[in-house]
């Protein structure tokens, strides 16, 4: 279950000057009547969000630990993010309580943690609780021993029996009772709990070395058993958009000539853009939908879905030339830009499902408020486009009193006269600017490393292949951004977390391996040498800090101190996986710099995950797309030439105007890149070298020869 966080400041956001959201008002209320407890010292919104709740939370923190064996008592552990509906009704109804906080006060130490800033503490007890409970999500509540051992979780707990669940003041009353009654049994419990799930992390890894193109076949074939061929994408509600399988789709339909995996992504664009889950007037996806047709959402967006998704868009417009799917890209990009991006640089996280309590407020539309700012033609013609109706298509059930006659835009009816386009031109602009005086969702404004590496990557790539030259500074500040704010230069340390002018202590591969590509893909834009010695030196740090050299792979974080365990994570759902990550960025690493250890490495993460990407490939489907990646040599595109003069910017342009998913692009100025090129011609005049198959085309000196040269190795038409 999905995210709300208050802030203590005013910001310009979105175009319009005014409170970051009602929850301001409402815990600045609570204030005055309520001393702020453990979380007002923290950084993180979500955390900051729950400061004034009467119940006595605690950070995770040794503290929160030492106090539970000193009481023995148990912990309750609460992890959520700031922009999760579902978090903000069990606030309101729960932690708000002033019954239900005093319980918890007197009989468990209560300790919050936001997943986003600390996703390894969350993958240990999500992993726990779907063990023990078939399913997981947020806000995510389990109950630990003093020494961290799970022995009971959930999800969402309503405040009385409700929706087939306990309440959750009895579920802590029974928790308690059982505690002080039978406390050995529940801590034998817990650990045998513990034992089982260490072992099934490492269980869950074995040695298979046999991959190559079959397994990618085997994987494909299997994935399209769940595709919904009436309104694209797989499996059921709620339906997430799941953009690394359609990436690896894409790749397996470049390779392999497979019209119908092509076919299926197309279609899954193509639904999911005329969805409720595309915001049809300011652009991005939320998060994900509640029933199988895209039509509602849950109306938080996420930068890392985003970011994937902008990088699904290109690719799929690169394949098939469809200019709508470029479209989509320019919406995606214009509005992490417009609306997610700081001052400095940094990328902010998410936004809010919430406006003034109620889910999708800002949003949504009704009849009589669109008769109200239409002329009757705009309002005719938006209903038809829109499928806007008088009764709606969403009802708010978290609340007991829903907004009545809501509409969530999607595009219902998209064949339209000329003059009806126009006129519905019109009407989204009239549209958008309404909404912008709105109060605005919830904006967590804090800069996650490894979100940014994720967007980074994808809107430098739209920045040369759509052709704005303000996004690649805008790619080039958040560059500046993450060096300057969360790199320490001398200690080779990547922090994960930047917020209010200060970064956290936290190392997490996902943060590495993120920022590695993304500096990877804003070299192979600009060939900016110390874009790629960025992306070196990240590598090697990780290598030291995550990297297990005896069995392969890379551990979530970097020590298991706070930790029960350690996991070598290997599942791609809504994000891609460090482990995924890691070997694409080292694979690509090694083709550019020639650095063999790389390979090695990469290689050895591949093998130990190599019965799990045949047995499971529907949970591994990033490390199947660098699996694709690494089956033969890539194609080598070496550019030389001044990176800033015109024939360089047009010669990078077309390189990346093609689909071919397996090459890299490096420039012939910088050493790290240059040490593993063949012999380039004498001629001063910029260049292209190709090399494919360990052979070498002959040099081209002029964009149309390249634009030639890469249409016969790319697969135009599957």
């Amino acid at each position: 279950m999905p995210g709300k966080a208050p802030m203590t400041f005013r910001q310009t956001h979105g175009g319009t000057t005014q409170s970051n959201n009602t929850m301001e008002q409402e815990n600045a209320t609570l204030g005055n009547r309520r001393s702020a407890n453990r979380l007002a010292d923290e950084k993180s919104p979500y955390l900051l969000q729950h400061r004034f709740n009467p119940v006595d939370w605690y950070p995770w923190c040794e503290e929160a630990f030492s106090k539970a064996r000193q009481e023995n008592k148990p912990i309750f552990l609460s992890i959520g993010y700031s922009t999760c509906h579902w978090c903000h009704v069990m606030e309101r109804e729960s932690f708000e309580n002033e019954e239900i906080a005093s319980f918890l006060n007197r009989h468990f130490i209560s300790i919050k943690v936001d997943r986003e800033e600390r996703p390894d503490i969350d993958r240990l007890y999500m992993t726990a609780v779907q063990a023990m409970t078939g399913q997981g999500g947020w806000p995510l509540s389990v109950f630990l021993t003093p020494d961290k051992q799970p022995f009971y979780g959930g999800t969402y707990f309503p405040p009385e029996d409700r929706y087939g669940k306990p309440g959750f003041l009895r579920l802590l009353q029974q928790i308690h009772k059982i505690w002080s009654e039978r406390c050995d049994d529940i801590v034998n419990s817990a650990e045998n709990i513990t034992r089982q799930l260490e072992a099934f992390s490492q269980q869950s890894i074995s040695k298979d070395a046999n991959l190559d193109v079959s397994t990618l076949k085997h994987a494909v074939a299997l994935l399209k058993t769940g595709f919904d061929s009436v309104n694209g994408g797989f499996g059921n509600a709620p339906k997430f958009p799941q953009p690394a399988l359609l990436a690896l789709f894409l790749r397996c339909a470049a390779r392999f000539g497979d019209s119908e995996a092509l076919r299926m992504v197309c279609h899954t664009c193509d639904c999911m853009a005329a969805g409720g889950i595309h915001d049809q007037l300011g652009g991005g996806f939320c998060r994900y939908s509640v029933d199988e047709r895209w039509l509602v959402p849950h109306f938080e967006k996420m930068l890392y879905d985003n970011a994937q998704l902008l990088d699904v868009y290109l690719d799929t417009f690169l394949i098939t030339g469809e200019q709508r799917y470029a479209e989509v890209a320019r919406g995606i990009a214009t509005y992490v830009l417009r609306d997610m991006t700081h001052p400095l640089g940094g990328f902010y996280t998410a936004e809010d499902a919430d406006s003034e309590s109620y889910e999708g407020k800002f949003y949504c539309w009704s009849h009589d408020e669109l008769a109200g700012l239409l002329s009757s033609d705009e309002l005719n013609v938006v209903c038809k486009y829109f499928g806007i109706t008088e009764t709606g298509n969403f009802v708010d059930h978290s609340r007991p009193d829903p907004l009545p006659g809501q509409n969530v835009l999607h595009i219902a009816n998209p064949v339209l006269t000329e003059g009806e386009r126009r006129c519905l031109n019109a009407a989204r602009q009239k549209m958008f600017a309404a909404r912008n005086k709105r109060i605005r969702p919830h904006l967590d404004d804090k800069v996650l490393a490894s979100w940014n590496g994720l967007m980074l990557a994808s809107l430098a790539r739209a920045a040369i292949i759509l052709g704005e030259e303000s996004w690649l500074q805008a790619a080039e500040k958040n560059s500046s951004f993450i060096r300057s704010h969360l790199w320490d230069e001398k200690k080779k340390t990547l922090y994960h977390r930047w917020r209010d002018g200060e970064h956290d202590r936290v190392q997490l591969l996902s943060a590495y391996t993120s920022q590695i590509l993304g500096h990877i893909s804003l070299y192979e834009a600009t060939l900016c040498p110390a874009c790629l010695e960025f992306a070196v030196a990240l590598a090697e740090s990780m290598l030291q800090r995550f990297y297990d050299p005896t069995a392969g792979g890379f551990w979530q974080s970097a020590a298991a101190s706070d930790l029960l365990f350690q996991i070598k994570e290997d599942y791609d759902g809504a994000e891609p996986s460090g482990n995924s990550m890691a070997v694409l960025g080292l694979l690509k690493l090694a083709a550019i710099t020639g650095r063999a250890h790389f390979k090695v490495a990469a290689d050895k993460t591949l093998a130990l995950f190599a019965s799990r990407m045949k047995n499971l490939p529907q949970a591994l489907t990033g490390l199947l797309a660098a699996l694709d990646f690494s089956i033969e040599p890539p194609l080598r595109a070496v550019v030389s030439g001044n990176p800033n003069s015109k024939i360089v910017r047009d010669f990078l342009g077309i390189l990346h105007s093609v689909y071919l998913p397996n090459k890299i692009i490096s420039g012939t100025e910088d050493s790290l890149a240059g040490q593993v090129h063949a012999p380039l011609p004498e001629k001063a005049q910029p260049m292209v070298l190709l090399c494919s198959d360990q052979r070498c085309l002959p040099p081209v000196y002029d964009p149309e020869s390249l634009r030639e040269s890469l249409s016969k190795l790319a697969v135009r038409k599957i």
